[in-house]
């Protein structure tokens, strides 16, 4: 059976009276790519900062590479990679010193790293290094961020919605890379509203909603969940987060 990368127990988070992650329990294994799916506010960015250290929990417990977050917090992020939600640098750094930076801080051999931002400059279309990140765009940015996550193949890397301000190009080739990257032994953790996506790269897929984990399986088991062996993703996704008339009732009353 393959190693456990990705553990959670019991894990719970409050924001004041509101529950956000409600005991959730989690297993993802090496070499998976999971998909971690849910509707607006549903708690998956917050299982994502949860899980690289970013939030402390309520309660319970994150072990990522066999390590506890609360004793080996450093040595986890050391072997991770992270893509939030929304690309947060040093506005004052141009790309390619942003890099660099990253570099420092993961005492990277510099000629490796060098090359590796070649090889993924070309695949991505990254021509603007040499910009302040100030004056780039979202796309632009997110590009950079992943660039400085993947020159590293981290164990581990953690994506929360890392397609969007992509262009169609730069969207296929980093799902081609993250199935590379997963088929190589890296486990891959992901959120993302396009469930096509989902459908057709994850290995397994969790569904959140309100804070709890309501299902969780292959497409095949999910679809058995509903009773549906033909069903989509998306179709198992609505059934299980919303019904049809909740749909037609609110079309209704635009």
């Amino acid at each position: 059976m393959a190693n456990v990368v990705i553990e959670t127990q019991n894990l719970v988070k409050n924001f004041g009276k509101i529950c956000a992650v409600k005991d959730l329990n989690l297993k993802v294994f090496q070499g998976e790519i999971y998909g971690f799916l849910g509707p607006n506010g549903a708690g998956k960015t917050t299982t994502i900062r949860l899980l690289t250290g970013t939030l402390k929990p309520t309660s319970g417990t994150v072990r990522v590479l066999g390590m506890d977050m609360k004793q080996d917090e450093i040595k986890i992020k050391r072997s991770i990679g992270v893509v939030p939600d929304e690309p947060r640098m040093y506005s004052n750094l141009k790309g390619y010193e942003f890099l660099n930076f990253i570099i420092e801080i993961f005492g990277l051999d510099k000629r490796t790293m060098h090359d590796r931002i070649e090889e993924l400059s070309t695949a991505f279309g990254v021509n603007y290094l040499d910009k302040y990140i100030s004056d780039m765009s979202h796309g632009m940015k997110q590009k950079l961020l992943l660039m400085s996550v993947l020159m590293r193949k981290p164990k581990v890397i953690f994506l929360d919605e890392p397609t969007v301000g992509l262009d169609a190009k730069s969207a296929k080739i980093l799902k081609l890379l993250l199935t590379k990257y997963a088929s190589e032994g890296c486990t891959i953790f992901m959120t993302t509203h396009v469930l096509e996506i989902a459908e057709k790269m994850c290995s397994r897929i969790g569904i959140i909603d309100k804070g709890l984990l309501i299902a969780e399986g292959t497409m095949d088991e999910l679809r058995k969940l509903v009773k549906d062996n033909v069903a989509s993703l998306e179709d198992v996704f609505l059934r299980l987060t919303a019904t049809e008339q909740d749909i037609l009732q609110i079309v209704e009353e635009l």
